[in-house]
């Protein structure tokens, strides 16, 4: 797909990269030799590399430096290469595309979550048991994905199985130090400094330094997007780029949600058991080893997963990438859909901001699609080429975020299937000129009251719990006693929205606890779907647990933890957190609008109908990033 804006530089290069990939000045000024090519800066097909007849394909085992299964021997990872055959016969050394997965050797078909039908105070009734993944020790092959893109361009590629999947050996630890080791290790492996053997348990060794030049680029989506950015925390030298795609980069906010249980979207009642037991897919004779560790220890009670409370503790920070960015040598080109309510927008978001504060080379491409989606195939390849065989192609000088907005239109030839929309670059997300805007809802909430720039001298709206009352069916009522909805003036205008909005509430429950639930919502709601468990209506959502006031003072990334505490029925409490990050275009003749439930039927838990939440509307707000602000607003007609 074409990319806007986009330098194009007449750069070929062919045999004359001999220097580059590794041939001495002699052998460079000898008979012509087969190399990539590079055309406007991207890596072209080229036919001496097509030929899948003469590509070099081989399975071997790195040893890493832990014992995930504690049996007393360094776990080994499964990796397979395939790479074209002139690094054999013409001595040519070439990069590699490297993608590790879970999922490679297949999942559990039958894998039950979590009951979410409880109260938010009560034990977990046990989870009905999963059925193991098959596993097969023949299996040689571990993935065609990225081979028939790459390696005609020039590239090895690799994968491997993650740690306890497939022929890996060891356990599967969801996020912990052996799963973000296993790939450093790989990446060692072809940069000469681990070992890697020609079989699981041998000691017949295999070196890669031949052929690869230790330039190694990553690359996957969803779990397989998390790994490579994980393998990047690790600082490992070799590992240049990394294109992480709707990653999961925290497990607590993928299951949790400041200090809530909360499901990822369309996974109602998964957690990391649920998960480990769906890619537990390793040798059958240490299953049993590696549940009793990981799945019923290590996961399990208060001070693994705790699903009783919710709450932020050492599980999780183990299982937390954010404080790990800072190690990051790699160039990120990270992307994720504003419409993803599986891995949600804030996993790419919060790594960004956190890139950008410590001056990593980094950009982020934001679309309006759902789960997955790669960056633009020109502007990859651009990070590739240049960060994998140093072409001078400008990328590092793009902007730091590449945008597609809602309002842009797919284009198409006659006959032709539709070429999704073009993003635009600016200089960062948000996009320059966004600005904090605070509205507060007037009273009358359970009609659609208005939304101000000035709180109310008093006054408070309450509402009444039920599960059973989607969020859909509350936006679309002109009246609902399960929810709270205050919208600003009809819009003359076009309002873009651009970053992350926070809203404070000081909110009293009828029980010692309740979900609490926000929505910033378009209206006419429109309940049509879109992108992963979302809707044309949202623009964006939020969900906290009102049992963790002392933690939710200040909004941003949840990581308190200080338990939360019973609530005292009627007593009110301040909470401010944040809603996903969003950027999106409000049209003529819609309305903003921010919505208050307190259960969401599909991400909380089910409780009994009736809890009543109320809200003093003289100390809550609602702060939402306004591209022009005030004065935006003031032209499209929302005036004070």
């Amino acid at each position: 797909m074409p990319v806007p804006m986009l330098r194009r530089r007449s750069l070929v290069v062919a045999a004359s990269l001999a220097l580059l990939l590794g041939a001495s000045p002699a052998a460079a000024q000898g008979p012509s030799k087969s190399g990539p090519v590079f055309v406007n800066g991207t890596a072209q097909v080229v036919p001496a590399f097509q030929d899948s007849t003469r590509w070099i394909r081989q399975h071997l085992w790195v040893e890493t430096d832990f014992d995930s299964d504690k049996d007393g021997k360094k776990d080994r990872v499964f990796v397979d290469v395939t790479r074209p055959g002139q690094t054999d016969s013409e001595g040519l050394k070439v990069s590699i595309v490297y993608g590790s997965s879970p999922y490679f050797a297949r999942t559990s078909r039958v894998d039950p979550a979590w009951d979410v039908k409880q109260e938010l105070d009560a034990v977990s009734p046990p989870r009905e048991p999963a059925t193991a993944p098959p596993y097969r020790e023949d299996r040689i092959r571990i993935s065609n994905v990225l081979i028939n893109q790459w390696v005609p361009r020039g590239f090895a590629v690799v994968h491997s199985d993650a740690s306890g999947t497939g022929q890996s050996q060891g356990c599967p630890t969801v996020g912990d130090y052996p799963e973000r080791m296993a790939m450093k290790f790989v990446i060692d492996w072809l940069n000469g400094r681990a070992k890697g053997y020609t079989t699981k348990t041998g000691m017949d060794e295999v070196k890669a330094t031949a052929w690869s030049t230790g330039k190694v680029g990553m690359i996957g989506t969803s779990y397989e997007g998390t790994l490579p950015l994980a393998a990047a925390t690790t600082g490992v030298q070799g590992l240049e780029v990394v294109v992480p795609v709707s990653p999961n980069t925290s497990y607590y906010n993928y299951y949790r949600a400041n200090g809530l249980v909360r499901s990822p979207g369309g996974y109602l009642g998964e957690d990391v058991d649920v998960l480990y037991d769906f890619i537990a897919s390793g040798d059958t004779a240490g299953r049993a080893n590696c549940d009793r560790i990981w799945k019923n220890g290590i996961f399990a009670g208060a001070k693994g997963q705790d699903r009783a409370t919710g709450d932020y503790n050492d599980f999780w920070a183990a299982r937390d990438l954010v404080p790990l960015v800072k190690n990051i040598k790699a160039a990120v080109l990270l992307a994720h859909g504003l419409n993803d309510y599986n891995v949600m927008p804030s996993h790419s978001v919060r790594v960004f901001e956190e890139l950008q504060a410590h001056h990593i080379t980094s950009a982020i491409y934001l679309h309006q699609g759902g789960h997955g989606g790669n960056p633009p195939e020109e502007l990859l390849n651009r990070w590739f080429s240049h960060y994998l065989y140093g072409v001078d192609n400008g990328v590092e000088k793009d902007g730091r975020a590449w945008i597609v907005s809602n309002t842009a239109a797919a284009v198409s030839a006659p006959g032709q299937r539709p070429v999704a929309p073009a993003p635009a670059p600016f200089a960062t997300f948000p996009v320059p000129g966004s600005t904090p805007v605070t509205f507060y809802g007037q009273s009358g909430g359970r009609g659609v009251a208005m939304m101000r720039f000035k709180a109310p001298a008093r006054g408070v709206d309450s509402l009444t719990d039920d599960v059973a009352m989607s969020g859909s069916a509350n936006a679309s009522a002109a009246q609902s006693a399960n929810r709270l909805l205050y919208a600003t003036a009809t819009l003359k205008d076009t309002v873009h929205i651009s970053g992350t909005a926070r809203v404070t509430l000081r909110v009293a429950a009828s029980a010692s606890a309740a979900n609490l639930t926000v929505w910033l919502v378009t209206l006419p709601y429109d309940s049509a779907r879109r992108g992963s468990e979302g809707n044309r209506g949202v623009i964006t959502r939020g969900w906290a647990d009102i049992r963790n006031y002392k933690s939710l003072t200040t909004g941003g990334y949840y990581t308190d933890k200080r338990p939360g505490e019973p609530l005292v029925p009627g007593a009110f409490h301040d909470v401010t957190f944040d809603l996903e990050a969003n950027d999106q275009m409000l049209l003529p003749g819609q309305q903003l609008g921010v919505m208050i439930m307190s259960s969401d039927r599909q991400f909380t838990l089910w409780p009994k109908a009736g809890t009543r939440l109320t809200v003093d509307l003289a100390h809550s707000s609602f702060t939402i990033p306004i591209v022009g602000g005030v004065s935006a607003l003031a032209k499209a007609g929302v005036t004070p």
